[in-house]
């Protein structure tokens, strides 16, 4: 498993998605300082999760 990396700014694709406030929080807290959205924090961790289960496949 590869380790998580804060990516940057890259071209996406608007959708609606609801999260937990902690949840919200911790990555605004992560982020801070860092030339990153909090989109692109989730989409790079989505990404990991995939390659997470494609690895377990």
């Amino acid at each position: 498993m590869g380790r998580f990396k804060i990516p940057q700014n890259s071209p996406t694709v608007n959708k609606t998605v609801r999260f937990p406030e902690d949840v919200v929080s911790a990555v605004e807290k992560e982020i801070v300082g860092k030339d990153c959205t909090f989109s692109a924090f989730v989409i790079a961790a989505v990404r990991a999760a995939l390659e997470d289960l494609k690895e377990e496949q």
